[in-house]
């Protein structure tokens, strides 16, 4: 899938069945629906989930929750307008994807 294709997803009323937990979590992040969002991450000890839930701390506006975050996911703390970290783990999963496929 492209980010382009994902961001027609968008228009959809639940994420693709084949997302991860932190793509499908960063798709509904997209929504508006951050609780929801933070339910697919709260608990994932991937780096990938990690790094999701860092990303939703920080927008939630929790730095101290999100630096922990960062830190377990193995990341410096990504300073980019959040919209940049947003397409850069999208992107970033979405390759991920591919090449497990």
């Amino acid at each position: 899938m492209s980010p382009n294709e994902f961001q027609g997803s968008l228009a959809l009323d639940e994420p693709p069945q084949e997302f991860s937990a932190p793509l499908a979590a960063l798709w509904w992040d997209a929504k508006g629906d951050w609780a929801r969002a933070h339910s697919l991450v709260d608990e994932l000890e991937s780096t990938e989930g990690m790094a999701v839930h860092a990303y939703l701390h920080r927008r939630e506006g929790s730095l101290s929750n999100a630096d922990y975050w960062y830190r377990r996911a193995g990341r410096m703390y990504y300073r980019a307008a959040l919209e940049g970290e947003w397409q850069a783990l999208v992107q970033g999963l979405l390759v991920q994807g591919e090449s497990a496929a």
